[in-house]
């Protein structure tokens, strides 16, 4: 699936059940800019994040690129502004019109 302002690279390919549109999945990732300054980590707080996918409750670059992985499985996101946040960004962490780098990691699916 080729989906314009995504970029979704398998760093490791899961095993187990396919994440789809209005399943709940279960992760952990680390996003960065791409001048290498972290965001927001999900590992740094130990706890790992659920949200229902292709519901609108993460931005559309997430719906669009965590669809299709596998449990066990991690994937490179780089995410332009519109999938992003776009031209508002998110308070004083991400700037506007940033692009958004994730490694999400698919650890269960309901």
């Amino acid at each position: 699936m080729q989906i314009e302002g995504l970029t979704i690279e398998d760093l490791i390919v899961g095993t187990g059940a396919t994440a789809s549109a209005g399943k709940k999945v279960t992760v952990q990732y680390l996003g960065t800019l791409t001048d290498g300054t972290k965001f927001d980590s999900s590992y740094d707080r130990d706890t790992p994040f659920d949200f229902s996918l292709g519901a609108g409750e993460v931005i559309k670059g997430w719906d669009y690129g965590v669809e299709g992985m596998r449990v066990g499985g991690k994937r490179k996101l780089t995410i332009a502004p519109e999938l992003g946040y776009g031209m508002t960004g998110a308070g004083s962490i991400i700037p506007p019109n940033a692009t958004l780098i994730f490694e999400v990691e698919l650890l269960n699916i309901e």
